[in-house]
């Protein structure tokens, strides 16, 4: 059978578009943290960790970019420095709940169609990074769009910690459909495994439907969130980047940060 002709980004060609029209990035913030307490507010290049991270979400040009903040401390800091931020309740269970919350305070009516979730703690991530998670949702079959980097380092591949993405993704392809997330070695055979990385884009119905959902069997197995998307039939699709950001979780990772972003306006 001849293979099927192919989008620069790696989609079939004829796949529907349906990109969303009116996007919003959503960063949750929250002050509790076993590792790390307090570390929106950490100090790194003159701001707050949370305002280096609206500032790199602003940089992405995706749309408007709103602090998702569990404590009032965050929101001051955020609207010291000229963004905008809401508070929610400080009992969610994860993020993607504390987004949702957020998009139903500012945003009532329906108005953003699209939420780009980025994490709180990546005060370094790139402008590209962003962009390319909320890339495959250009595609309308696609419900929830996350991000994968090849795993280039021996140990990562039977490391618990770094979780990998299933993907279904052709040699030179950028974007791949997700079958599966775990943290066995997956697959088997020849080939790359991909270390899947937790920054989100949702279409605004998918977001709604996925918090709306008990957790799944294998959620709960592999302590994998995202499984309990595709265990409800929805479809995630994953962009493969050249990099894993620098998530800011212990003070080691907190001095880095500050490295790279000494000097950084």
């Amino acid at each position: 059978m001849a293979s099927a002709t192919r989008a620069p980004n790696g989609t079939p060609a004829g796949t529907p578009a349906n990109p969303p029209s009116n996007p919003i990035v959503i960063i949750p913030a929250r002050m509790a943290s076993t590792r790390l307490p307090g570390k929106p507010l950490a100090d790194i290049a003159g701001a707050p960790m949370i305002v280096q991270c609206w500032r790199r979400a602003m940089e992405a040009g995706i749309g408007p970019v709103l602090v998702a903040a569990a404590e009032p401390e965050i929101v001051a800091a955020v609207e010291a420095a000229g963004g905008r931020a809401v508070l929610t309740r400080p009992d969610h269970p994860s993020g993607s709940d504390r987004i949702f919350e957020a998009l139903r305070l500012i945003d009532p009516d329906g108005r953003h169609d699209a939420v780009v979730n980025v994490q709180g703690d990546l005060p370094t991530v790139e402008t590209e990074t962003v962009r390319a998670a909320f890339s495959p949702l250009a595609q309308a079959a696609v419900d929830i769009a996350t991000l994968a980097v090849p795993i280039a380092r021996e140990e990562e591949r039977t490391d618990p910690n770094v979780v990998k993405a299933v993907l279904e993704l052709a040699p030179g392809d950028r974007v791949g459909r997700a079958l599966y997330f775990t943290r066995a070695t997956a697959p088997t055979g020849e080939g790359p495994l991909y270390h899947h990385i937790g920054l989100y884009a949702y279409r605004r119905a998918a977001l709604e439907r996925f918090v709306g959902l008990p957790p799944s069997v294998l959620e709960q197995r592999e302590r994998l969130e995202q499984l309990r998307a595709l265990a409800a039939g929805m479809r995630i699709d994953a962009a493969v980047v050249d990099a894993v950001p620098l998530g800011v979780d212990t003070p080691a990772d907190l001095e880095r940060a500050r490295a790279i972003l000494a000097g950084r306006a």
